[in-house]
C-alpha cells in the first residue's frame, strides 16, 4: 500500500505509484517500524532534482527492489522543501558519517528516528547489496547497530549546539570578511571556487554593501565581473531569463537545468541593486528578465510562486534548452542562424552532450547599434517560440512560504528601482513599464497567499498547494523571510496592515524559536521533536534561519521605533559572528544584514502627497545606504509609523532622516537629501 497519493508535495506524488509501500512522514510510520520490529529507511530528496528522479528509476519502480523494500524496512519518502528540518538533522548525520551530503539522501534508521547508515545516491546493484546487508545487520548485529546510532546522534547534537561563543559584528570583522572573500574570488571566471560553481547571490549582495560603506573598488569588482559571467554563462537562460540551479564547470557554460524561486529571487535582488548602484546596462536587463521569468513561469493567478522548474524534461537534462548550429539555422535561416550561432557561442563540437550547446552570450548586446539590437531581439523571439515547441520541464507547483517572501521582497526593490527609470525614453521602456506592472500583480497575490492561507491561528506554515495549506509547520526562515517581505510590501505600499502582519511573526518567533544566549533554533519549542532540534547559523542555498530573521528584526525595527526588536538581532548576530569571521563564503545573508545595522539603518520618511512622482522619494531610493527603510506618503497615515508626527514643511514635501533612532531636521531639497544620505 502506498499512502503518497494524497499528499501536496508534487516530489511524493511522483512516488505514488512506485512498487515500494512508502509511508509520508509521520508517527504512525515509526510505530509500524517498532510493531514489525525492523528499520526505517528514510529517502529525502525534491521534485527537481535530476538523480533522484535516476534512482527513483532505476531502483523504486523496480517491482524486486520494491519487494525487498517492503519485507525488511518501513520506507518513508521526504521531500526536503516541505519539511527542512528533517532534512537538516539527517543531512548533518549523513555528513558527519560520509564526510559529505546531497541529494537522493539515504537514511537507514531504528524505530524511534536514530540514524545508523547514511548515503546518497546508490546505482540499482549497490543499492541492493545495501538493502541486504542493512536487514542482516539488524537481525544479526542489532546491539552494534544500535550503538552506532547512538554515536552519530551524539555527534550531530554536538554540530547543532547554540550558546557558542559571541562577538560584535562590527566594521572590521565585515572587512575582514569581504578580504577574505577577495582571497578565494576565482579572478578569471568569477564567482568562488571550482566545480560545480553556485551563483554567490548573497555573498555579493553582502559585497555592494560593503563597497557602499567604504568605496572598496574590489569588492564593486567582484561583484560586476560575476555579474556579468553569470549572466553571460549558460547557467542563465538568454532567451526567456531565470537561473538555472547551478554550472556543473567552473566557467558557468552548462547548467544543472533545474531553476529554483530562491535562487532566482536572490539574484534578482543582486542585480536589481547593482542596477541601482551603478546604472549597468546588463544588470537593468538581467533584472528585468529575471522578474519576468518569476512572473511568468513561477506564478500562478490566485497563487503564490511555484518552487522550482525540473532539470529534466521526459528524463533528459537539457532537452528543451540545447541547441546545435543546423538547428539554429532550421529555425532562423541561413544568416540568421549563422549571426545565432556566433552571438550565443554554439559550435560544432558543442558545448554539452552529443554535439549540443547551451547557449551563452559571447557577444555584447547592451551597449551596441540599435539595428544589432532589434536583430538579437526578434532572433530571440524567434528562438523562444520554437523552444516552446519542444517537451517543457515539468514544475514543482507548492508554494514555500520561506521562498515566496524572497521573491516578494526581490520584486519590491525591483519595483522601487524601475520606478527611478520610468521617464526613460529607450527602445526597451514599454517591456519594462509591462514586466514591472505584471511583476507588481504576481507579488501582491503571492503576499495575499501567504497571509490568508499559510497563516493559520497566527501560525505560519510551510507549504501549500492548489491553494490547500499543507501540515507542515514553518520553520524559523519561514518566519524571518515573510516578515521581512511583509515589512518590503509595507514600505512600496504604505499599508499598515504588512506592517502588523510582520510584528506578529516575529513575536512569534522571539516566543517559540528562542535559544541560549540569543540564538534561535530552526524548529518551534512546541513542534515535532526530532533526535536533534536543528539550530543550524550558515546561509547556504537559502538565508539560514537565523539571518533571515534578524533581517527581519531589523527592518521591523527600523519602521516601528521599538528597540526591543533591534536588541534582539543584535545580539543574534553576535552568535553568528565568529562565523563570518571564519567562513565569509557560508554567512552572506548574515553579513548583509550586518552591514544595516551597520549603517544605522537608515530611516527615512518622505511626508508628501504624491508617493509615486516626488523626487523626494526618488532621490530616497536611489541614495539608500545599506538596509535603509524608505516610507512615502500622507503624514500621520494610519498604521505607518514613519510618518506619524512628520508634517509638510510650509505646504512642500519633507523628507525626515533618522540613523539608529537619532533624528535630523527635515529638508526638503533634493540635494539636501542626497547630502544627508551621504
Amino acid at each position: 500500500m502506498n499512502r503518497l497519493a494524497g499528499a501536496t508535495s508534487p516530489y511524493l506524488l511522483q512516488h505514488a505509484d512506485n512498487p515500494v509501500d512508502w509511508w509520508p512522514w509521520c508517527d504512525e510510520a515509526f510505530a509500524e517500524a517498532k510493531r514489525r520490529d525492523v528499520p526505517v529507511l528514510i529517502s529525502v530528496g525534491y521534485a527537481a532534482c535530476h538523480w533522484c528522479h535516476v534512482m527513483a528509476h532505476e531502483s523504486f519502480e523496480n517491482e524486486q527492489v520494491g519487494a525487498l523494500m517492503n519485507a525488511d524496512f518501513v520506507s518513508i519518502k521526504v521531500d526536503r522543501e516541505e519539511r527542512p528540518d528533517v532534512d537538516a538533522v539527517y543531512m548533518t548525520a549523513t555528513q558527519a558519517m560520509t564526510g559529505q551530503g546531497g541529494w537522493p539522501m539515504t537514511v537507514f534508521a531504528t524505530p524511534d528516528g536514530t540514524p545508523f547508515f547514511c548515503g546518497t545516491y546508490f546505482p540499482r546493484a549497490n543499492f541492493v547489496r545495501l538493502l541486504q546487508s542493512v536487514a542482516a545487520a539488524w537481525r544479526d548485529q542489532r546491539e552494534e547497530v544500535v550503538r552506532q546510532g547512538a554515536a552519530v546522534v551524539e555527534a550531530i547534537g554536538g554540530a547543532q549546539a547554540v550558546g557558542g561563543p559571541t562577538a560584535p559584528l562590527d566594521a572590521p570583522l565585515l572587512d575582514a570578511a569581504a578580504a577574505k572573500l577577495a582571497g578565494e574570488y576565482d579572478a578569471t571566471n568569477g564567482g568562488f571556487g571550482g566545480a560545480p560553481k553556485f551563483p554567490p547571490h548573497m555573498n555579493l549582495l553582502f559585497l555592494l554593501r560593503q563597497h557602499q560603506r567604504t568605496g572598496d573598488p574590489r569588492s564593486l569588482e567582484i561583484v560586476r565581473h560575476t555579474a556579468e559571467a553569470m549572466a553571460r554563462g549558460g547557467i542563465y537562460d538568454q532567451l526567456a531569463g531565470g537561473f538555472a540551479r547551478y554550472s556543473v564547470d567552473g566557467h558557468w557554460t552548462v547548467p544543472h537545468f533545474e531553476k529554483m524561486l530562491y535562487d532566482n529571487a536572490l539574484l534578482l535582488r543582486l542585480y536589481t541593486q547593482l542596477w541601482r548602484l551603478t546604472g549597468d546596462p546588463l544588470a537593468r536587463r538581467v533584472a528585468r528578465d529575471t522578474a519576468r521569468f518569476l512572473a511568468d513561469e513561477l506564478h500562478r493567478p490566485g497563487d503564490g510562486f511555484a518552487s522550482a522548474l525540473d532539470a529534466d524534461t521526459e528524463g533528459v537534462e537539457g532537452l528543451t534548452y540545447a541547441w546545435t548550429p543546423a538547428q539554429l539555422v532550421e529555425v532562423l535561416g541561413e544568416d540568421d542562424g549563422r549571426f545565432a550561432a556566433d552571438l550565443f557561442a554554439v559550435t560544432e563540437e558543442g558545448t554539452f552532450e552529443h554535439g549540443m550547446s547551451v547557449l551563452r552570450l559571447a557577444r555584447d548586446v547592451d551597449d551596441v547599434a540599435p539595428e544589432t539590437r532589434v536583430r538579437w531581439q526578434q532572433v530571440v523571439g524567434r528562438l523562444l517560440t520554437a523552444r516552446d515547441t519542444r517537451p517543457q520541464p515539468a514544475r514543482d507547483d507548492k508554494v514555500v512560504a520561506a521562498w515566496n517572501g524572497l521573491a516578494i521582497t526581490a520584486i519590491v526593490e525591483f519595483q522601487q528601482v524601475a520606478a527611478l527609470y520610468a521617464s526613460s525614453q529607450d527602445e526597451d521602456a514599454n517591456l519594462m513599464e509591462g514586466v514591472t506592472i505584471v511583476a507588481d500583480g504576481a507579488m501582491r497575490d503571492a503576499a495575499e497567499h501567504l497571509a490568508s492561507v499559510h497563516l493559520v491561528d497566527g501560525r505560519l506554515r510551510r507549504v501549500s498547494r492548489g491553494g490547500v495549506v499543507g501540515e507542515p509547520a514553518g520553520v524559523l526562515e519561514d518566519y524571518g523571510c515573510v516578515a521581512e517581505a511583509f515589512c518590503a510590501l509595507h514600505q512600496l505600499t504604505g499599508e499598515g496592515r504588512w506592517l502588523t502582519l510582520a510584528g506578529g511573526l516575529l513575536d512569534t518567533a522571539l516566543e517559540h524559536f528562542a535559544a541560549p544566549g540569543g540564538a534561535f533554533y530552526d524548529t518551534a519549542d512546541d513542534a515535532e521533536r526530532l533526535v536533534t532540534r536543528p539550530a543550524d547559523p550558515t546561509d547556504n542555498a537559502t538565508p539560514s534561519g537565523r539571518s533571515a530573521l534578524i533581517a527581519g528584526l531589523v527592518a521591523y525595527a527600523a519602521l516601528t521605533g521599538e528597540t526591543r526588536y533591534r536588541e534582539a538581532a543584535e545580539v543574534a548576530l553576535g552568535t553568528v559572528a565568529p562565523i563570518v569571521g571564519q567562513h565569509a563564503r557560508f554567512t552572506g545573508y548574515a553579513a548583509t544584514v550586518g552591514e544595516a545595522l551597520l549603517s544605522g539603518p537608515y530611516e527615512i520618511a518622505v511626508a508628501t502627497d504624491d508617493p509615486i512622482g516626488d523626487p523626494l522619494v526618488a532621490a530616497a531610493h536611489r541614495h539608500a545606504p545599506p538596509g535603509a527603510v524608505v516610507v512615502a506618503g500622507r503624514p500621520d497615515q494610519p498604521g505607518v509609523p514613519l510618518l506619524a508626527d512628520r508634517p509638510l514643511v510650509d505646504g512642500r514635501s519633507a523628507a525626515y532622516v533618522c540613523r539608529g533612532f537619532v533624528c535630523q531636521r527635515p529638508v526638503t531639497t533634493v540635494e539636501d537629501l542626497v547630502a544627508e544620505l551621504g
